[in-house]
């Protein structure tokens, strides 16, 4: 009885602390800026007497992903509720509407804008001048766009004006190029988004060595349906069609070598349609002894470089992270941005921006992504969490936009390699328990680096399974993700983790190396000989707004930073290694430690790390 009683009380016990948590993360983000305007309840009150031009009318005649529109506004009846919003498609009235099973009379409105400004935004003295004129960036999103003003404010809208249309030369060009390992260290796959269907255009990249002749590969199509998605908003307000996503895989790569590409479509007329020339630098051989270099963080968003939108308070150091990354293009190899990728919350059209905002990288190193609650949660969907985070995505957008080496692509866990560098990837939407699939290929993936030749291990996911002192995992007590540790650390301590790293949490925080709670090292910058322990890491700072920590700063928290910025790891050989936290306002070190080992080190064992031996002859 008392037994039972035990287990009645620990199950109470998780249960409420997993419903603790849940209800902080309903407010632990604030709402998408989209989702503040009731579309529904718009109605139309046009007026001749106002005038909403927009210019140029034709973008990109050279070929820009991203064009600047002035929109200049006349209002004989100005407020300071008015708001301008950018529609694509152009045409947004209700013949867009699906119609509604309970609704008397269709809504006249039930497309979300793209983004929006308050007409004030430039000029303070609209609402006495009735003048504005707006400045927008557009980019290249496969369709026509017109922009809307309303008045009513974004509770009770009303539609005064719609501009003309204006388009890109060509909406339907190959753009947003992105690269991420394959499944051998000898294969990069090339992503990318067009206009293009399979039955007006033949997609492949071409590809080779500079000064010799370049082969072509074949690509592969998806698409994505607004039926795929399981709720609202991605299901009804906020969706956009996506395009089309190719995928080209590039084999039989040299290692350390520089190759040049472009991506492709061939024309039911012959012709061909080309996007822009990149080039990349394929992988080493794993265990190569050469100079790498890693970038890590995670929950960045997008943000609007024309002020739009109010992603300012969204995603406040989005751009910041970007432009830094982009500045320091040269002095990595390879980026892991470990969920929470664009923020859309179901309102699709925001992950072409943010595809297009972090192009310069993508196209250039492997870009490697993790799942996160914005992605994936949603009710009776599968993920492990029943929240409501993904605005009904349910994984949907990022599996397909984004090329993992998964077996499965649905579950977003993974393994792949860099030189001297083995990563296991887990996804933290979905049961990592012991006894569960996603455990067993953990396990598999920790156990099957040879660290002879991969002396560095690194285990990443979204959701810090390990160690954060934010406040609601400090007020809870178990200062992680609730169950989080009770079974991984076993692993980390057992295939000896070097670092393990997590977003979600909106900050940078380094523990001592620890297991079980307890620091097993006194160093704190510099590491030697056998690490007893695993260094845990908190990197989400990568744009979206900033968390809080708990008051208290637990004795393994060696670390802690308020700021934006990611970590940089560089492998020196397979000896050293160095780890640097920077910010993305400057670009500057502000933590960093080292370790340097042999491998006997590593063999060497610690508590939990080795099986049982004898001294039998």
């Amino acid at each position: 009885m008392e037994d039972s009683s035990r287990s009645c009380l620990k199950l109470f016990t998780i249960v409420f602390f997993w419903c603790l948590a849940s209800a902080h993360r309903v407010h632990e983000y604030d709402k998408h800026p989209l989702s503040k305007i009731d579309i529904y309840k718009t109605t139309v009150a046009l007026r001749d007497s106002v005038s909403l031009k927009a210019n140029p009318l034709i973008l990109g005649l050279k070929g820009e992903d991203a064009a600047w529109v002035t929109v200049v506004l006349v209002n004989p009846n100005p407020s300071n509720d008015d708001w301008v919003a950018v529609f694509s498609p152009a045409k947004f009235n209700s013949s867009t509407c699906p119609a509604e099973n309970d609704e008397a009379e269709s809504p006249y409105l039930c497309t979300s804008p793209i983004k929006y400004k308050y007409a004030n935004f430039s000029d303070l003295k609209y609402a006495k001048t009735g003048k504005a004129s707006l400045k927008f960036q557009l980019i290249n999103q496969r369709a026509d766009f017109s922009f809307a003003l309303f008045s009513g404010g974004l509770s009770n809208p009303k539609l005064v004006s719609v501009s003309n249309y204006i388009s890109f030369a060509n909406p339907k060009a190959p753009l947003f190029a992105r690269l991420a390992n394959g499944k051998s260290w000898n294969e990069m796959t090339v992503t990318w988004t067009s206009g293009y269907c399979i039955d007006e255009a033949v997609p492949f990249v071409e590809w080779g060595l500079h000064g010799e002749t370049h082969m072509r590969s074949p690509a592969g199509t998806l698409t994505i349906e607004q039926n795929s998605m399981c709720g609202a908003p991605a299901l009804t307000v906020g969706w956009r069609d996506l395009g089309f996503t190719h995928t080209s895989f590039l084999t039989n790569l040299w290692p350390n070598t520089v190759y040049s590409y472009r991506m492709g479509h061939i024309l039911s007329n012959g012709s061909y349609i080309w996007s822009k020339t990149h080039s990349f630098k394929s992988s080493p051989y794993p265990g190569q002894d050469s100079l790498q270099r890693v970038i890590i963080f995670g929950d960045m968003g997008k943000g609007e470089r024309d002020g739009s939108t109010e992603y300012a308070n969204k995603d406040p150091g989005a751009l910041n992270t970007t432009d830094q990354l982009i500045k320091d293009l040269p002095n990595y190899d390879i980026v892991f941005h470990i969920g929470d990728i664009a923020y859309a919350d179901g309102y699709i059209a925001d992950w072409d921006q943010f595809l297009q905002q972090v192009e310069p990288i993508t196209s250039t190193v492997p870009y490697m992504v993790a799942s996160g609650n914005h992605e994936r949660d949603w009710p009776d969907s599968g993920s492990f969490y029943t929240g409501t985070d993904s605005g009904g995505e349910c994984g949907v957008i990022a599996e397909t936009l984004y090329y993992v080496p998964a077996e499965n692509r649905a579950k977003f866990w993974y393994s792949t390699d860099y030189g001297m560098f083995h990563f296991c990837i887990a996804d933290t939407e979905h049961d990592w328990r012991e006894g569960s699939e996603q455990y067993k290929f953990i396990e598999k993936c920790l156990a099957s680096v040879d660290r002879r030749k991969q002396p560095w291990l690194i285990f990443a996911a979204h959701r810090p399974l390990g160690y954060s002192s934010n406040d609601w995992f400090g007020q809870e007590g178990s200062f992680s993700e609730p169950m989080g540790r009770d079974d991984m650390q076993k692993l980390w301590q057992k295939y000896r983790v070097d670092i393990a790293f997590y977003g979600h949490v909106h900050d940078y925080e380094r523990t001592c190396p620890i297991y079980q709670n307890v620091c097993v090292n006194s160093e704190v910058s510099h590491y030697s000989g056998t690490m007893n322990g695993t260094i845990h890491v908190v990197v989400g700072g990568g744009g979206h707004h900033l968390g809080t920590s708990f008051i208290g700063i637990p004795n393994w928290s060696l670390y802690r930073d308020f700021d934006f910025g990611f970590v940089k790891l560089t492998a020196f050989n397979r000896s050293s290694l160095l780890f640097e936290y920077k910010k993305s306002s400057d670009g500057k070190v502000y933590d960093s430690f080292t370790i340097h080992r042999e491998y006997r080190d590593i063999l060497a064992c610690v508590h939990d790390s080795c099986g049982t031996s004898t001294w039998a002859a």
